[in-house]
């Protein structure tokens, strides 16, 4: 029997990036008749430029995952339903580990981070992360991006204005533990429990979060009577929420969750 998920929608914001990277989602979704939350990290309630004054910032170098993945549970089991969960990135290992507490009525993981235990050899993905992981250097204080390492790891591909552009509006500070987290167990998820419909999206040139890892995360999913997608698309980067023909991930979703 066909059941309908509620109107809900979470968005949860990866790392290295402002929640302003949700705005034309947001605008988008409430169009198709949702009701959005776009709710900031801790510590990061301000515009990018602000946020980038900031550091280093004692306050945001402190994020742990544990931490943020609790203040999104706190943000969901207040809601008056089971929202649907879509998170890019981080938000995406959020979404996952979210799913598993039964607290959503699904989830979908653009480009999600590996949980713990899943690798991948491909050399863009350490060279994209390496330097955020901070080692050898003081982790309290935070860990900004370079527009060099912005232009390899999010917009590869993509027109230099363009690239220029989404670092100055979106870029923002980040904490090299809550990175290193995605190692440990904080970031752990049970691939054999029972879960709400999942969503994996993924592009084909994506450096920081390959497509192939997240074929594999998806892969680990083995629970038979839960419902586990994966859509890879063609030239999309890990800017895909911004990038050029964004629109089209949006739709896919849409017709994905009428399914259920």
């Amino acid at each position: 029997m066909k059941t309908t998920l509620p109107k809900n929608i979470v968005f949860i914001t990866g790392a290295f990036v402002s929640s302003d990277c949700w705005n034309d989602w947001k605008i988008y979704f409430e169009q198709q008749g949702y009701n959005t939350i776009v709710p900031a990290w801790p510590y990061k309630d301000a515009p990018a430029c602000t946020l980038r004054q900031r550091h280093p910032d004692a306050d945001v170098a402190g994020q742990r995952l544990a931490n943020l993945t609790a203040y999104f549970e706190n943000i969901v089991k207040e809601l008056p339903e089971k929202p649907i969960l879509i998170g890019h990135s981080m938000g995406g290992l959020i979404t996952q580990l979210l799913l598993q507490k039964d607290i959503a009525a699904a989830g979908i993981a653009i480009h999600s981070l590996q949980p713990q235990g899943i690798f991948t050899f491909k050399f863009s993905f350490y060279k994209a992360g390496w330097a955020a992981l901070g080692f050898f250097t003081d982790t309290k204080k935070t860990y900004l991006m370079s527009f060099p390492e912005w232009q390899y790891a999010f917009t590869n591909g993509m027109p230099y204005e363009e690239q220029k552009e989404a670092y100055y509006n979106l870029l923002v500070p980040e904490s090299k533990l809550l990175v290193r987290d995605a190692t440990n167990n904080a970031a752990k998820v049970d691939f054999k429990r029972p879960h709400a419909p999942l969503l994996f999206l993924s592009g084909s040139t994506d450096r920081f979060i390959p497509a192939s890892l997240n074929y594999t995360n998806y892969k680990k999913y083995t629970h038979r009577e839960s419902v586990t997608a994966y859509k890879e698309f063609a030239g999309r980067n890990h800017f895909v929420l911004g990038q050029p023909g964004w629109k089209e991930h949006a739709d896919f979703i849409l017709n994905w969750l009428t399914k259920f």
